[in-house]
């Protein structure tokens, strides 16, 4: 089987090379990847070009779906609260991430998803550490406070 953590942390690097925060996500159905994207904030100058966000965008075109129920997330770092509900709205089975954000993550980290009560779908959630991932995000912020 892939290593779907390792495309998005290729997806990431894309973003770092573009002088974006490296956060990739791919998004897999039946072991195929439907999409696949990276930061692009400032390329597009908009609070809401997140990985996560473009690449439900992309897989809900190319099955001409809102409903990701059968797919799972692949993402570099610990999605935010905005693409923790992107990803309860689309209803995506799993989320697979490489790094906690003890900052801005809603899953695990800052936000704990499994005890909100009441919302209608609950993703499975795993944090399989990797730490490229992490230095990535490290090296990228480091570079930012040398500027």
């Amino acid at each position: 089987m892939k290593d779907y953590l390792e495309i998005a942390i290729l997806e990431a690097k894309k973003a770092y090379q573009k002088d974006e925060v490296p956060i990739g996500a791919v998004i897999v159905k039946d072991n195929k990847i439907i999409s696949r994207a990276h930061n692009k904030k400032e390329t597009n100058n908009c609070s809401i070009y997140h990985a996560e966000i473009e690449a439900i965008r992309k897989a809900c075109k190319k099955l001409d779906s809102w409903h990701l129920d059968d797919c799972e997330l692949y993402v570099s770092l610990e999605p935010c609260l905005m693409c923790t509900g992107a990803i309860i709205n689309s209803r995506i089975k799993k989320v697979i991430f490489a790094a906690k954000d003890p900052k801005g993550g809603a899953m695990v980290s800052n936000i704990k998803l499994k005890e909100i009560k009441g919302l209608n779908h609950y993703p499975e959630m795993v944090y399989e550490e990797k730490e490229e991932a992490s230095n990535l995000l490290k090296s990228f912020f480091a570079s930012k406070r040398n500027k």
